[in-house]
């Protein structure tokens, strides 16, 4: 067996000087510069050649082979209907933007169909200069066109979170043959820039009209790097490498898209997922699973070397998880019945015989950086901030004292039970020949978990045992990836296990996330049903913050809130990316972000 384990790299590099014209909207003369960051200014220099994290001279070709868990019958990854090939929607690898992101800076960005941005000080708009040498795949040039036409498009017909930060968009203006101008509105704030930096540039000319709304298997047209080469509809997709691709040597794309093809294989269930791997039938798998990673890396292609383990270490916030209440649901309204659920979640003894204590609780919804509150006090800034919502905010959250219960390893968890019945009692339940009712109705609690793989089965199954005890009626309910799909954008469940990905620099999807907007709103990704002025305004000020000093402190106040709702379960996290791949495939190595496969290359070249 080889394992190999690669410590994360955080360069340090000279600051810029920022170069933004202080002259009022209307009469602004700002200088055009090649990148943007959220808080200060971009690492890298204008006559960077490539980011420090790949290899420049990567070669070229090959296959890479990856694997997903559903099926897809879309090929437009923008709209809600349908079930979409989501790597469309996250990657450039068809659909590209307007500037790419660094990975080893906590938001950065830089140009890449812009071959420059331009802001005022105050962030109240933004311009961006088309590169001429811009193409879609057909061959037809990018226009400023495209990309109001882009912004329309996604804004009035897109997935809901578009609509989110488009309408923050008040007025949109041309500037010369390649130059396109965004005013923001009242509402505007100093992510607004690099978010509309990171739009998806549609071809005007293909998608105007129905084809925008349809969500079918049509080879989609894009600049990006790769073309489609053949679609197996709900089975299989490859892409082939564009030779006439017009980015090659665009410094952002250095070192990028090194394989000749890709292609994406979808299979049922987690276990026929991964025994397709040890079968060899895609290359690489990102392992989330802490007992598979322990004991089920251990067939022949392992020992003999064909398949290589590496551990990759993050600078980021470590994956969030949890079981998710929804709150719409009456019976999980009372906060002190979610506060009992906590109780009644034995996490020690999870942990150690469903995961051998492989991973960590989760405290925070920014676990394992700067921006997580657990064990801090709150600082001047997070107070004045909180001050007007202090009676929704324990002491101890606000003190840095607050902890989730852990449970009994022995696996009795009778103190659990004894807290959780108590909370139950407050809420207006009682326990009646072993059930657990409404004290005033008789009507027995009762709740469902909805889940979607055998792994959230087996999770469910173990914290069921612990509900039977305490006279919950409570039903697991497995449903195929499109079904579940389906009924998570319309919020129809009681529970689930969900996860999110948290940056270095949250912002506006924040509020797809968590905000009051977003519960009432179908397709985001506000599962828990929140609808609190202490998120809306937190998020406020982590958006509005003008320095790294105030940002990380308003993010910690939105912790401090979100903690405060009890809103989930928290489960666990791995302290590491987990990642088993073929050993023809090579790689520069981690960064910021962990292991970015986009940068890898095939060694039989």
């Amino acid at each position: 067996m080889i394992i190999r384990s690669r410590l994360a790299r955080y360069m340090g590099y000279a600051v810029l000087a920022a170069a933004f014209s202080t002259v009022p909207l209307g009469r602004a003369n700002a200088e055009p510069a090649h990148g943007i960051a959220m808080h200060g200014a971009p690492a890298y220099k204008a006559d960077f050649t490539h980011f420090s994290y790949v290899n420049p001279n990567a070669p070229v070709g090959g296959d890479f082979r990856q694997a997903s868990l559903g099926t897809f019958d879309s090929l437009n990854p923008f709209i809600v209907r349908g079930n979409p090939v989501v790597l469309l929607r996250v990657t450039n690898l068809v659909f590209e933007r307007l500037m790419a992101r660094s990975r080893d800076e906590p938001f950065s960005l830089y140009g890449l169909l812009a071959e420059s941005i331009e802001t005022p000080p105050d962030r109240s708009w933004v311009a961006f200069t088309l590169r001429p040498e811009a193409r879609f795949s057909d061959g037809a040039p990018v226009t400023v066109d495209d990309v109001i036409f882009s912004l329309e498009t996604l804004r009035d017909e897109g997935r809901p979170n578009y609509g989110a930060f488009y309408n923050k968009v008040e007025k949109i203006e041309r500037v010369g043959e390649r130059t396109v101008r965004f005013v923001f509105g009242e509402d505007g704030d100093r992510e607004l820039p690099l978010i509309i930096g990171l739009m998806p540039i549609l071809p005007k000319h293909i998608y105007e009209g129905e084809r925008f709304t349809t969500a079918d298997l049509q080879a989609p047209v894009g600049s990006g790097p790769y073309l489609f080469e053949s679609v197996d509809a709900g089975q299989r997709l490859v892409l082939r490498r564009n030779p006439d691709y017009w980015g090659w040597n665009v410094p952002a794309n250095r070192g990028h898209y090194n394989f000749e093809t890709l292609s994406l294989e979808y299979f049922r269930d987690n276990n026929t997922l991964f025994q397709a791997f040890t079968k060899g039938i895609y290359d690489i798998r990102i392992e989330g699973d802490p007992l598979r990673w322990a004991t089920g890396y251990d067939f022949p292609a392992v020992k003999n070397g064909e398949v290589i383990l590496e551990t990759f270490e993050t600078g980021i916030p470590k994956q969030v998880s949890g079981l998710v209440f929804n709150t719409r649901r009456p019976v999980f309204e009372d906060i002190r019945v979610r506060e009992a659920f906590l109780h009644l979640f034995n996490g020690a003894w999870i942990n150690r015989n469903l995961y051998q204590d492989r991973l960590a609780r989760t405290k925070s919804y920014f676990p394992g950086s700067e921006l997580s509150s657990f064990g801090r006090a709150a600082d001047e800034t997070e107070s004045e901030l909180l001050a007007p919502f202090m009676d929704g905010i324990p002491a101890a959250i606000m003190d840095g004292t607050a902890d989730i219960p852990d449970g009994d390893l022995r696996g009795r968890n009778r103190e659990g039970l004894r807290n959780a019945l108590a909370l139950f009692e407050e809420a207006g339940y009682e326990a009646r020949d072993g059930t657990l009712v409404n004290a005033e109705t008789g009507e027995p609690f009762a709740f469902e978990i909805l889940v979607r793989s055998r792994d959230q089965e087996r999770l469910a199954l173990s914290f069921g045992n612990a509900l039977e005890r305490a006279g919950i009626k409570v039903q697991i309910r497995q449903v195929d990836a499109t079904q579940y799909q389906q009924r998570l954008q319309t919020y129809d469940f009681d529970m689930i296990e969900n996860t999110w990905y948290p940056s270095l620099s949250p912002g506006n999807e924040q509020s797809f996330y968590w905000g009051s907007a977003a519960a009432r709103t179908e397709g985001t990704r506000n599962y828990m049903g929140a609808e609190d002025p202490a998120i809306d305004a937190m998020i406020d000020a982590l958006l509005k913050a003008e320095d790294r000093t105030t940002f990380v402190s308003a993010v910690r106040a939105l912790d401090r809130v979100l903690r405060s709702g009890v809103y989930m379960i928290p489960l666990f996290h791995a302290p590491e990316q987990w990642i088993a791949h073929r050993s023809t495939l090579e790689n520069p190595g981690t960064t910021l972000y962990g292991a970015i496969t986009e940068t890898w290359w095939s060694s039989a070249q």
